[in-house]
């Protein structure tokens, strides 16, 4: 979750939303706030390493902790993929002498070092990275204002968020898309142990990050559509911002549009490799996935240095994967996970605790509530083969599940984590 991310899928969520794109923002944030607010909720009870696999896992029981953190994986996997492969697309752009596959490739040999070295490096790495691209939405924002302004007919400020052929449909299947953009938020949590004062500092971050980059996505997509309205007339949607770019400040700011973008797609991907590894790290632990690999961690550097490798390994698939395909399977995995977070605080808190009067109620009852709502709006507004890869995904976590469990004639693995 970069400030950057609003342009991941800009192309393609643009096509899916018919030009709608800040509306089709705004339904995704408020579906995330309600989101976050589950996750904080949640760290406060369970500050530890397992994000919604140890949530679910201690809310619903091992079984069901086991498929939550399964979908989960698809959504982890797949996210540093997403960066490489847009590294790969812009780069290749930028320098047409050098194949996409070569700076992917590099950049997974990279990223991949230094999440091995520790999270101490990649967190100053992240730092600079982020720092650049706010130079570069400034930059963007007043060339956008000058470009705009300048032309004879003003700007329909409105279009972007409604028009005569506005449709709720199209835009709801887009937010679904953009759910990608925020994912990071949910990462945090998986940084639990590692942070000092854990059941204050991460809900903080959770909700600040998704709050903040969520207004700054609906900015950013609003202006981008202002700057180039005709929507239509993408020759790549995979590539659409740079197009943008041209519109709002020409050559000049597509290409600092493309460094400053692949800057933040390696900050992602660093990130999204940080918090699956650690994912795979406590399945490893509770032995939901062999121990021998997922549960080592390095002598000196103190990280699971064997599923970051893992994750690497995976990562190759950026070379033979599409954008489209990659963002589905990522938001598939992500808002199934997010349901089940948001059910849980309802277990655990309204349930469980029995802390649903007065304000509990509003806090542990109606707002999960509304966020299980929205998440599974968004999610059944996925495309029909979305469903056919993830639902598979699924099926392969229960044969898991089933053989790990000799058939529920035993316990499945769990945490032995007390609230």
């Amino acid at each position: 979750m970069v400030p950057l991310a609003a342009f991941t899928t800009y192309g393609i969520a643009t096509d899916v939303t018919r030009g709608h794109l800040p509306t089709a923002f705004i339904v995704t944030l408020a579906a995330m706030t309600f989101t976050a607010l589950g996750y904080a909720n949640m760290v406060r009870a369970y500050p530890v390493a397992g994000s919604a696999y140890t949530y679910t896992q201690q809310t619903f029981g091992p079984a069901t902790g086991f498929l939550t953190g399964w979908a989960l994986l698809l959504d982890y996997i797949f996210l540093p993929t997403i960066s490489y492969i847009v590294i790969g697309l812009y780069l290749g752009i930028a320098i047409p002498a050098v194949p996409g596959w070569v700076w992917v490739l590099l950049a997974i040999a990279v990223v991949t070092g230094l999440n091995t070295l520790g999270i101490k490096l990649v967190t100053g790495m992240n730092m600079v990275l982020v720092g650049a691209q706010g130079v570069f939405i400034a930059t963007f924002l007043a060339m956008s204002y000058l470009t705009v302004s300048g032309r004879s007919e003003p700007a329909d400020l409105v279009a972007p968020f409604y028009s005569a052929d506005f449709s709720l449909t199209a835009v709801v299947a887009g937010s679904a898309i953009l759910c990608l953009s925020f994912l990071g938020f949910d990462a945090i949590s998986t940084l639990s142990e590692e942070a000092r004062e854990p059941q204050k500092t991460i809900p903080r971050a959770i909700i600040l990050c998704t709050v903040f980059c969520g207004l700054l996505f609906v900015l950013m997509s609003w202006v981008g559509h202002l700057v180039h309205p005709d929507w239509q007339t993408f020759t790549d949607p995979d590539s659409a911002s740079v197009e943008v770019m041209v519109s709002a400040g020409g050559d000049f700011l597509a290409a600092f549009f493309t460094a400053a973008y692949v800057a933040a797609c390696f900050a992602s991907a660093m990130a999204a490799q940080s918090a699956v590894s650690r994912i795979l790290f406590s399945m490893g632990r509770d032995g939901a996935l062999p121990r021998r690999v997922f549960a080592r961690i390095h002598p000196r550097y103190r990280t699971p240095h064997l599923a970051t490798l893992v994750v690497g390994a995976v990562s190759l698939l950026a070379c033979v994967m599409s954008l489209d395909q990659a963002a589905a399977l990522v938001s598939f995995g992500a808002l199934i996970a997010f349901t089940f977070v948001n059910l849980s605080v309802i277990k655990h808190y309204a349930i469980g605790l029995g802390r649903r009067r007065g304000a509990d109620f509003l806090r542990y009852v109606l707002t999960p509530g509304i966020g299980v709502a929205l998440t599974v709006w968004l999610w059944t507004s996925l495309s029909p083969l979305t469903f056919v890869i993830g639902l598979s995904w699924v099926a392969v976590g229960f044969l898991q599940l089933l053989r790990l469990t000799r058939g529920f004639k035993r316990p499945a693995p769990t945490m032995g984590h007390e609230s």
